[in-house]
């Protein structure tokens, strides 16, 4: 976020470079960081005629130097933004030589989506000299909740670590759908409001008793009558809750439980540390691990393989997605 506060500043201040390559996994500050040129470089009668937004399934690397080399109309510069410029991955070296020598009067945007440009390729190293290259990098799953945290500090917002764990358990890592739903709170709650679980279930409809983030919770202190309630309540809503979201993130759970029995410095902080979790949640973890010894963790990766591939439809014989829940659950904590 720091390497984009320094970005958005230049642009303000109008430290602006001929070219950007803004390329990565992570959509939200692509999408972000073009957005803010397309509304800030050029004044709203500037853009009429020295903005252009291209797309890259729709036009050539010849197209975009020709509209590149033009020079602005009644404005010291003209925006060239290229959107989805994946669509372009074969072509892209063709770049280098206008990268060589850009336009000083251009600003164009190269938007590169869910990949990267070759670090080795004539056309990063030249942008690399004469521009700006952005790598906007997915996050880790234990990142994303003091990523929400920062996010809504600066408008007046908190959130609880377990209502943030809610929606990252949810909503997964992308960031484009977290801030939607960030938004959207923020409209329905005052500010200097803490985000509490309650709210994300009024507001966005995750149950803030049956989720997998209870789910794990219950496993892992082996509460077997709530662990059993919350599965009866995902059979009952399949949608809302898919047997491989569940698997995959039990599966995660045990995984972190074992690399926790291999360590020896059981600090807080040290297990926070290697396992990537909130600190927040270090106690469950330590808990857990006194109700599952190493042998038995072994055993419940086994079994949550074997039905990963059950809820997949390997060798299940169209077994109903509660059913497959209760007997994991059974092999689980028995």
């Amino acid at each position: 976020m720091d390497e984009v506060k320094q970005l958005v500043i230049d642009i303000k201040n109008k430290n602006l470079k001929p070219i950007y390559l803004l390329m990565g996994e992570e959509a939200y500050y692509i999408d972000k960081i073009s957005d803010y040129i397309e509304k800030t470089v050029l004044t709203e009668e500037e853009r009429g005629f020295n903005q252009m937004v291209l797309y890259g399934r729709d036009v050539t690397v010849e197209d975009i130097v020709s509209n590149a080399k033009r020079y602005p109309m009644m404005a010291e510069r003209q925006v060239v933004i290229v959107k989805e410029a994946q669509d372009l991955a074969r072509t892209i070296d063709q770049l280098a030589a206008y990268a060589k020598n850009p336009q000083p009067t251009t600003v164009l945007v190269i938007c590169y989506k869910y990949k990267k440009v070759d670090k080795r390729k004539a056309v990063y190293k030249e942008i690399k000299k004469s521009g700006v290259v952005f790598e906007s990098k997915k996050l880790y799953e234990n990142q994303v909740p003091d990523w929400i945290s920062r996010v809504l500090l600066p408008k007046g917002y908190s959130i609880t670590p377990k209502a943030s764990q809610m929606l990252v358990e949810f909503l997964g890592t992308d960031l484009s759908k977290l801030s939607n739903e960030l938004d959207k709170l923020q409209i329905v709650l005052p500010r200097d409001t803490q985000i509490t679980p309650d709210h994300i279930e009024e507001n966005i409809g995750i149950s803030k008793d049956y989720n997998n983030f209870e789910l794990r919770k219950a496993i892992g202190s082996k509460n077997t009558a709530q662990a059993f309630k919350i599965v009866h309540y995902f059979a009952e809503n399949p949608k809302d809750n898919p047997m491989v979201l569940t698997v995959s993130l039990l599966f995660s759970f045990f995984s972190q439980l074992l690399h926790l029995h291999g360590m020896s410095d059981r600090n807080p902080r040290a297990v926070a540390s290697a396992l990537r979790v909130n600190p927040y949640f270090v106690n469950e973890y330590i808990e857990a691990s006194r109700h599952y010894p190493m042998r038995k963790v072994s055993q419940v990766i086994a079994t949550l393989r074997e039905f990963d591939g059950k809820s997949k439809g390997v060798d299940s014989n169209a077994v109903p997605q509660g059913d497959l829940l209760k007997e994991m659950l059974v092999k689980i904590m028995y």
